[in-house]
């Protein structure tokens, strides 16, 4: 490039800077071309998240950690087969009644909106679904994606065992990520590790919150209309809610369905009465428990489910909110400063870097397993110390040598 006065502008890429770009495409080729691998271990590690600290609560109180896990695992399938017991057969039923009884109802529906004359198009629409068949189309799509089925179940096993493993080693599991970072990264990796269950815990509040509070609605709403199985059907709806945007209006079809007896007016009203809580729960109930128990803002709960139901569908959309935090959380921990954001704290720069340094004596000689309990040991007495508002430069000396004290085995303590 050449430029006025004759000068000569020459621009030259360094073999390091190829070699980096190379492996960025590269890893972003990989993570598309992984991106089913990556969803199982994401998957995992919220499970892991989500029952590690009730498995800590046995231990706390004498149980080993194989045993609890074992009971664990064994109350939730009892509940699991519990829920599907007690949820599907009325569920069955439910669309057996409905499939036989969908032309006389389809029948019942044209009269009633053949009052109104501004309904004629919908009419139409309406007589022109094929009803008579409905069965065998039902029968014919399910087997449809049967191979679908199977797929998912396989890789929904795979998480199941994937987490197993990683509850029942969590020393073992961490030591092969804490060989893989840098030394002098080890108390951030423990404090990120921490922060993810926080997160996880969070999330899992959030969702209980929002699948209880559409049970009890549900239930009483089916109440008032005296339906039959209406606690199934709550349940069934408290349920399906986990699925972010579509769920609650998979629950809303048996809601309405299940009033079909009481006329075409009772299934109007529970209709809307169902899409109007639908709305509410979109668009105020999520962003505001959501935002407050993961601490992003309620904008960004929306904005986040949007992309990830968009990238991976349901799956990206029950995944988006716990990594959406999970990375705000990295960033900060990081101490990453982002376009528009304040420089970081010094302090809290000197007590990473004080930290690091008390870390490396501490765990000097240490295998990764060992140094990775260490790191942890320390990230949470930083954590609880800071949470008390104690000084944080100041405090760490004395909590490397409490930490210092509890490694020491008693037969080399003084005295």
């Amino acid at each position: 490039m050449s430029e006025p006065g004759g000068r000569h502008l020459k621009i030259e890429i360094g073999p390091r800077t190829i070699l980096w770009l190379m492996l960025s495409v590269g890893a972003v080729w990989m993570m598309f071309q992984l991106w089913m691998v990556l969803v199982v271990v994401i998957v995992a590690l919220v499970l892991v998240g989500t029952l590690d600290p009730l498995i800590a609560w046995f231990e706390r109180h004498g149980m080993r950690r194989g045993r609890a896990l074992i009971l664990i695992f064994f109350a939730l399938a009892i509940a699991l087969v519990a829920l599907l017991l007690f949820t599907v057969p009325p569920l069955v039923g439910e669309l057996l009644h409905i499939m036989d009884d969908a032309p006389k109802q389809q029948k019942r529906l044209v009269e009633f909106l053949g009052q109104y004359k501004a309904m004629k198009p919908l009419i139409k629409s309406i007589a022109a679904v094929p009803l008579t068949d409905l069965m065998p189309r039902a029968a014919a799509t399910m087997l449809g994606y049967s191979s679908q089925i199977l797929t998912a179940i396989g890789y929904a096993t795979t998480t199941l065992f994937l987490s197993i493993y990683l509850l029942a080693e969590p020393v073992r599991a961490k030591g092969v990520l804490y060989a893989i970072v840098p030394r002098h990264h080890h108390v951030k990796l423990a404090t990120i590790l921490i922060e993810l269950k926080v997160i996880v815990g969070g999330y899992m509040r959030g969702q209980l919150i929002t699948s209880v509070a559409i049970a009890v609605f549900t239930f009483i709403l089916l109440e008032i209309f005296r339906v039959d199985d209406a606690l199934a059907l709550a349940t069934f709806a408290g349920l399906t809610d986990v699925i972010p945007f579509v769920g609650g209006y998979i629950a809303s079809a048996p809601a309405v369905l299940a009033v079909s007896g009481s006329g075409t007016p009772s299934m109007i009203i529970v209709f809307i009465a169902m899409f109007a809580y639908q709305e509410f729960e979109s668009r105020i109930l999520v962003p505001r428990v959501y935002g407050r128990v993961l601490r992003i803002s309620p904008a960004i709960v929306l904005l986040a489910l949007l992309i990830g139901g968009t990238l991976l569908g349901i799956l990206g959309a029950l995944l988006a909110l716990p990594i959406t935090a999970g990375l705000q959380m990295v960033i900060r921990e990081l101490r990453l400063e982002l376009p528009g954001e304040e420089a970081s704290d010094k302090s809290m720069i000197a007590r990473d870097e004080k930290a690091e340094e008390m870390y490396e004596q501490l765990a000097h000689g240490a295998h990764a397993a060992d140094a990775g309990v260490i790191a942890g040991e320390l990230a949470q007495k930083l954590k609880e110390n800071e949470a008390a508002g104690g000084g944080l430069t100041g405090e760490i000396p004395a909590i490397m040598a409490e930490l210092a004290e509890a490694a020491t085995p008693d037969d080399k303590k003084p005295g």
